[in-house]
C-alpha cells in the first residue's frame, strides 16, 4: 500500500485513511456484536478524531496524565466509540478484545466514556453539553495554572501553554448548559479551547429541523468566538484536510476560543444507514455492516478486522509522543532551572500537599456572637486565600451574598477587561449567572489538576446545577459547592427561594458530602476538613456541599470532633441521657434551647450536632454508638427541611421536628416560630419520643 502523502498541507497517506475506515468497521462491528449502542457518529466523525489523536494533539499514549498533554474531551458521550477506537489506534492501553467487549459486565468500554475506568478519558460524558462545559473550565484551568507558575512567558513559550480539544454534537449544542459555557467561553477570551461541532443534521426523532432553525455559527460569533465552516469532501466524507487546516488557522487566534462546524452525513459510507436517525442509537443490522465492509473494501465475512499495516502505522503515536514529551521535558527543566521557587511550589501542588502552617491561619470565632455561616465562610476563604494560591472560585453572580470573594483586587477576567480589577490570572472567578455551566467548568477545572476550585450560588438553585454534581460524585471529584441562603431562615424572598427538599435531595447523591455547619466555628472546622480530605487519585477525592445560613447563629465553642460529621455538643447533666435531640445547621441552637428547658424539668438531655450526615457514616461503628447510644431510643431530630434524613436516626420512637411543605414570604424569625422550630416545638417532641420510648 502507498504512503505517498496526498497533499502539502497535512501528510495523510492511504494508510492514513486505511486506519480511519478501520475506526469506522470497528464501530459498527462492536454495536453489532454487543447488539446496542450509537454507531452512526462514530463512523461519520472518524476523520476528525483520527486527525485529532494522529496529526494534530499532543499527547503521549504512554504516559496518558502527562501534564504538558492538550485535552480531549468528547461532549458527545453518545458517540464514545469514536474515542475508544482513537484510544486503541494510538495505543492507550485499549486493545481489540476491549473493543469486543464494548457495554458489557467488567469491559474497558462501557457505553459512555468514565473518567478513571478507561485510559486517556479526560471527562465522564453521555449527559449532552456537560462535555462543552467541562472542555471550558479546563481552558479556565490551564490559564489559572499558567499564572501560578510561569505567567511572564510569551504566548505559547511556557511548558504550561497546551490547548483544549473539544467535539460537541447537535444535541450537546441544544442543552442550555452548552449555551452558558460558551457565553462565558467567549467573554473570557479562551484562546486555548478548540470547539468541533459535528452538524449531522440528525437526531433521535430524526432530522434536526423538527426542533432547531437557528444559525448556530452565528450564535457563536456572537458569543465572541472565532468561527470557521468545514464542508465536506465530494462524497460527503469529512474531509481531514480541510480540519487539520481550520484547527492550524485556529491555533493562530490566541484571543478567542475557535469554533469549527463540520458538516457530516451520520453512518457515512453505510449504503442504506447513512443519514437516518436510525443509525444514531441502533445495531445497523448484519446486512448493513456487511454492505458498508464491501464500500470501504474491507472483508465482509470478518468482523473486528484490523490489519498489521494499520495496527503499526497508528501505533506510531507512541513514538511521537514519546518525542513530544521529551521535548516538553526539556523545556520543563529549563523553567525548572529559572524559577526554583515556582518549581518548588509546583511540586508540592503537584503532590496534593498544602503549605506548611495553612492550618494555622484559620480563624477561631468568639464564642456567643451571633455570626451567619455564610459570613464565617467568606473569612475562612481570605484567610486560607493568602497561603494557598491554588485555591480559587467564584459565585454566579452572588458574591456579596455568597461571601466568595477571596481576593476582591484580583478578577479572573482576561487583558482588555475594563474593569480595573481584571487579571488574566485573577483569584475570583465571576461565573455570571449560570449555574448550570458553572457546576460543570468546576468539574473540568478539578479534571485539569494542579488547583483547588469551589463555587457558590444559592441552596435552592443547586437544582440547576443537579446533573454537573451528580457527575462530582461520579468522578470522584474534589470541587467543593457553597450553597448559602439554606432554609426557611432566608426570610422573605420566599418560597422560590426557600430550600425544602433540597438537603435530602442532594444527600441521596451517593458519594457526595453535604456538610451544614451549626455556627462560625463549625464552618472553619469544615473547611479545614474538606481541604484535608482534597486527594489527586481517583476513587478517593470527593466532593463537598457547604450548606450556610443567610441569618447570624449563635457561636459556640469550637470542637474539632465537628470534622467526624457528628459529635457531642452538649452532655445531658444530671444523669445519663433520656433524650438526644439530633440538629444541623441554623436549627443546632434552637435544640440546644431545648436542651435548657428539658434539664430544668430533670430531664436529662443530649445535644448533638449532625454537621454531616456523610461524615459520620464514616466512622467506626464505636463512634458512631457513642454519640447515639443505642440504648437511648428516645430521640428528635430538627432540620429546616423534609424529614427524609433522620427516620434512620431517630427509630420507631423518635420524632422529626421537620418541614413538610413549601416555606412563605415573612421574616426568617417568623416563619421559625409560625413553622414549629422553636424550643418550646423541640422540647415537646422530645417528651413525646420519651414516652413512646417507654411504652
Amino acid at each position: 500500500m502507498s504512503t505517498k502523502p496526498t497533499t502539502t498541507d497535512l501528510e495523510w497517506t492511504e494508510l492514513d485513511q486505511r486506519a480511519v475506515d478501520t475506526a469506522r468497521v470497528l464501530a459498527a462491528d462492536a454495536v453489532q456484536k454487543v447488539g446496542n449502542g450509537h454507531p452512526g457518529t462514530a463512523m461519520s466523525l472518524a476523520p476528525a478524531a483520527y486527525t485529532l489523536f494522529q496529526k494534530v494533539m499532543r499527547h503521549d499514549p504512554a504516559d496518558a496524565n502527562w501534564v504538558g498533554r492538550d485535552r480531549f474531551v468528547l461532549s458527545a458521550g453518545h458517540s464514545s466509540l469514536t474515542l475508544y477506537t482513537q484510544l486503541y489506534l494510538a495505543g492507550f492501553g485499549l486493545e481489540l478484545d476491549d473493543l469486543k467487549s464494548f457495554r458489557t459486565w467488567g469491559s474497558k468500554t462501557p457505553g459512555h466514556p468514565e473518567y478513571g475506568h478507561t485510559v486517556g478519558v479526560e471527562t465522564t460524558t453521555g449527559p449532552l453539553g456537560q462535555g462543552v462545559a467541562n472542555a471550558v473550565g479546563m481552558a479556565m484551568a490551564a490559564r489559572y495554572e499558567r499564572g501560578l507558575f510561569d505567567p511572564e512567558a510569551p504566548q505559547g513559550e511556557s511548558p504550561f501553554d497546551h490547548y483544549i480539544y473539544c467535539i460537541a454534537g447537535d444535541g450537546c449544542l441544544q442543552e442550555g448548559i452548552s449555551a452558558e459555557a460558551s457565553s462565558l467561553a467567549g467573554h473570557q477570551k479562551l484562546g486555548n479551547l478548540i470547539l468541533l461541532w459535528d452538524d449531522n443534521h440528525i437526531s433521535i426523532e430524526g432530522d434536526t429541523e423538527t426542533a432547531v432553525s437557528e444559525d448556530t455559527v452565528k450564535r457563536y460569533e456572537a458569543y465572541g468566538w472565532h468561527v470557521q465552516r468545514v464542508e465536506p469532501k465530494a462524497d460527503g466524507d469529512l474531509d481531514p484536510n480541510a480540519i487539520y487546516a481550520a484547527i492550524q488557522e485556529a491555533k493562530k487566534v490566541t484571543d478567542r476560543p475557535s469554533f469549527i462546524a463540520m458538516r457530516s452525513i451520520i453512518a457515512w459510507p453505510a449504503p442504506n444507514a447513512q443519514n437516518t436517525e436510525a443509525a444514531h442509537g441502533s445495531a445497523l443490522g448484519d446486512d448493513e455492516v456487511a454492505a458498508t465492509k464491501r464500500v470501504l473494501g474491507f472483508d465482509p465475512e470478518q468482523s473486528f478486522e484490523v490489519s498489521d499495516e494499520v495496527i503499526g502505522h497508528t501505533r506510531k503515536a507512541l513514538e511521537r509522543g514519546e518525542a513530544a514529551r521529551a521535548v516538553w521535558e526539556k523545556s520543563f527543566q529549563q523553567w525548572r532551572d529559572a524559577n526554583p521557587e515556582r518549581a518548588a511550589e509546583y511540586d508540592r501542588i503537584a503532590k496534593g500537599e498544602l503549605p506548611t502552617g495553612w492550618e494555622e491561619k484559620i480563624p477561631v470565632f468568639e464564642a456567643g456572637k451571633g455570626v451567619a455561616t455564610r459570613a464565617a465562610s467568606g473569612k475562612v476563604l481570605q484567610a486560607l486565600g493568602a497561603v494557598i494560591p491554588e485555591l480559587w472560585g467564584g459565585s454566579a453572580d452572588l458574591a456579596g451574598s455568597n461571601n466568595t470573594t477571596i481576593d476582591k483586587t484580583s478578577s479572573f477576567l482576561p487583558a482588555g477587561n475594563p474593569l480595573p480589577e481584571a487579571d488574566p490570572y485573577g483569584r475570583t472567578i465571576h461565573f455570571g449567572i449560570r449555574e448550570h455551566a458553572m457546576a460543570a467548568e468546576m468539574n473540568g477545572i478539578a479534571l485539569h489538576g494542579n488547583t483547588r476550585i469551589y463555587g457558590g450560588t444559592f441552596l435552592v438553585f443547586s437544582d440547576y446545577m443537579r446533573n454537573a454534581v451528580r457527575l462530582s460524585a461520579l468522578m470522584h471529584l474534589p470541587v467543593t459547592y457553597v450553597w448559602t441562603h439554606d432554609s426557611i431562615g432566608l426570610g422573605e424572598d420566599g418560597p422560590t427561594h426557600q430550600p425544602v427538599e433540597h438537603l435530602a435531595s442532594l444527600r441521596a447523591i451517593p458519594g457526595l458530602n453535604i456538610v451544614r455547619p451549626a455556627d462560625a466555628n463549625e464552618t472553619a472546622i469544615a473547611w479545614r476538613e474538606i481541604l484535608k480530605r482534597w486527594t489527586k487519585e481517583f476513587g478517593k477525592g470527593q466532593p463537598h456541599g457547604l450548606a450556610l445560613t443567610r441569618q447570624g447563629v449563635p457561636t459556640y465553642e469550637p470542637n474539632e470532633d465537628a470534622a467526624k460529621g457528628g459529635y457531642v455538643l452538649f452532655e445531658a447533666e444530671g444523669g445519663d441521657a433520656q433524650v438526644i435531640l439530633i440538629a444541623t445547621g441554623s436549627e443546632v441552637h434552637v435544640a440546644v434551647e431545648a436542651r435548657e428547658a428539658l434539664q430544668a424539668e430533670g430531664v436529662p438531655t443530649r445535644v448533638v450536632s449532625m454537621p454531616s450526615v456523610e461524615w459520620f457514616e464514616q466512622q467506626d461503628q464505636g463512634y458512631r454508638d457513642s454519640v447515639l447510644p443505642p440504648a437511648v431510643k428516645a430521640r428528635v431530630a430538627v432540620e429546616a427541611g423534609i424529614g427524609l434524613t433522620w427516620h434512620k436516626y431517630v427509630g420507631d420512637a423518635g420524632r422529626i421536628v421537620s418541614l413538610e411543605h413549601f416555606g412563605a414570604s415573612a421574616d426568617g424569625k417568623v416563619l421559625f416560630e409560625e413553622f414549629g422550630f422553636t424550643a418550646e416545638n423541640v422540647a415537646a417532641a422530645a417528651r413525646e419520643s420519651i414516652a413512646a420510648a417507654q411504652r
